[in-house]
């Protein structure tokens, strides 16, 4: 039987588990808003709309920031349609999903969403048919105290304090021809630095996302973010980068995979940045906010745009994830956390309906997804310092990918309680014996181990009837000897080990 070993010192550390690597994103499209977050009337909804059930499951998966209103959306979205009494909001067409927005959910109602949900907004501004003056002012109307036009406007909609956003995109996937407003990178590049010096000018304590490539095979990636940065490097705190994994060709080995090539994507952004910084002479390392990411079956979507007109917050892309989808979320977030110095900030899209860990039906219950619980536990226990783990581990040969190893691993040590988190995925078909030398941190004594298996029924998942169907399940908890233990993880499986100091 083949094994693994995998060794853990804190001597190897990586950097800290920013929160904010477990963000969310919620778009106007299809129902993440009207039906998802948003539904007046019902059973669980207070007197604003907002749906307590989904509220309760926000909290529940551990959510840090949110990204808002988009996605493709904001590029070509009026923020001021969004805000002041509902009734006289204007309905407009929204290009980018071929919907009609109502606006009967805006800014205002986004910001008050978050502060019941204990989570941070991350605004985005439309750089796609709008500029600096119309980002300009919506910074003023969030984060100005008052005495203005628009931050007093602010405070006749009922929010006296300034709103603080911290985190700001300049645009959303300007590179892709897709995009209301598309440009070329020079374009971009000079509108994103205009529009960041203006911005600071206005709150000098605001970090700003440049827009990266819209994915990694773009014919422009790698240029797109090298001319973008050559613009910008000086005024943006990261460049962003988004990905999805679409299974849809039944490559379950390769789709298995999928965070061998956010690995790549991540490594090749960082050399990139790095390459800029010392042609402009930067000591400050620019980091990565990975604000959109997941499994998406992305062929259904053109099917449910092309079967209808024009209408309000249509059922798209409310992907059911199952068992695999789940692991292969699960090794994503690995990546994420391995990658903890350079990425400070990341999104998993979307939050509810929309390929989402949240599903609900209009008038009905919420239920989490498969992939639901690997973001929950890894936000839960990823806390402390990520430490850098190099396992010894067979192999296995994908189409996409080429050789890659079967273990993929990530350890987080909290240096306030002693505890270790230990992430381990199985990508192959057999079970794993995994040999863990913890010597480097004495001590420590087996405290739990839960996984989220598809190797039985990979093609499982939870729906409205049968919402707990894949759910993680706690195997026996392994015994230490001297500082080693070792454990089996099932096939094709996302694991959870957790250490505890003795008592």
């Amino acid at each position: 039987m083949r094994s693994a070993q995998l060794t853990i010192d804190p001597a190897f550390s990586i950097g800290p588990a920013d929160r904010r690597l477990f963000g969310s994103f919620v778009e106007h499209m299809g129902r993440c808003v009207y039906g998802g977050i948003y539904e007046p009337g019902h059973a669980t909804a207070d007197s604003r709309g907002l749906r307590g059930d989904v509220l309760q499951l926000t909290r529940e998966l551990g959510v840090s920031v949110v990204r808002y209103p988009g996605g493709n959306f904001v590029s070509g979205y009026r923020w001021e349609d969004g805000v002041g009494p509902v009734g006289d909001r204007p309905r407009r067409l929204d290009l980018a999903w071929k919907t009609i927005e109502t606006n009967a959910f805006g800014l205002d109602e986004f910001m008050t969403w978050a502060t019941e949900a204990g989570v941070e907004p991350m605004m985005a501004v439309n750089l796609g048919t709008r500029g600096v003056q119309e980002a300009c002012d919506l910074l003023e109307y969030t984060n100005h105290p008052g005495g203005t036009q628009l931050s007093d406007l602010r405070r006749k909609h009922g929010a006296e304090e300034p709103y603080g956003v911290r985190l700001w995109c300049l645009g959303n996937e300007l590179d892709g021809p897709w995009q209301v407003g598309h440009k070329t990178a020079d374009e971009y590049g000079r509108l994103a630095a205009e529009t960041a010096r203006a911005m600071k000018m206005i709150d000098p304590s605001i970090s700003l996302v440049a827009c990266g490539s819209s994915n990694r095979t773009m014919s422009t990636f790698a240029s797109w973010e090298a001319t973008v940065l050559e613009h910008t490097y000086e005024h943006v705190d990261y460049i962003s980068a988004h990905t999805y994994y679409d299974p849809s060709d039944g490559d379950r080995a390769s789709i298995l995979a999928s965070a061998v090539d956010m690995d790549n994507f991540i490594t090749d952004v960082v050399a990139t940045a790095d390459h800029v910084a010392a042609r402009q002479r930067h000591k400050r390392k620019l980091k990565i906010s990975f604000d959109e990411w997941n499994v998406w079956y992305q062929s259904r979507l053109q099917a449910d745009l092309d079967r209808r007109g024009w209408v309000e917050a249509p059922a798209l892309i409310e992907d059911d994830f199952t068992a695999l989808d789940a692991v292969v979320v699960g090794d994503l977030l690995i990546t994420l956390l391995r990658h903890a110095d350079r990425v400070g900030v990341a999104c998993q899209a979307q939050l509810a309906n929309v390929i989402a860990p949240i599903r609900t039906r209009t008038g009905g219950p919420a239920w989490r997804q498969s992939i639901f619980h690997p973001f929950a536990l890894t936000a839960r226990y990823a806390r402390g310092t990520v430490l850098r783990t190099e396992p010894v581990s067979p192999r296995y040969e994908t189409k996409k990918y080429g050789d890659v190893p079967v273990l993929d691993t990530v350890a987080v040590h909290d240096e306030e309680t002693g505890a270790l988190a230990v992430f381990a995925v199985n990508r192959g078909d057999a079970d794993l014996p995994l040999d863990l030398d913890l010597r480097g941190l004495p001590g420590l004594r087996p405290e739990q181990h839960l996984t989220l298996a598809a190797g039985s029924a990979p093609a499982a998942t939870n729906t409205e009837a049968e919402p707990e169907r894949v759910t993680p399940r706690e195997l026996t908890t392994p015994t230490s000897d001297g500082g080693r233990c070792t454990v089996a993880l099932p096939a094709c499986s996302w694991n959870l080990l957790r250490f505890a100091p003795q008592p």
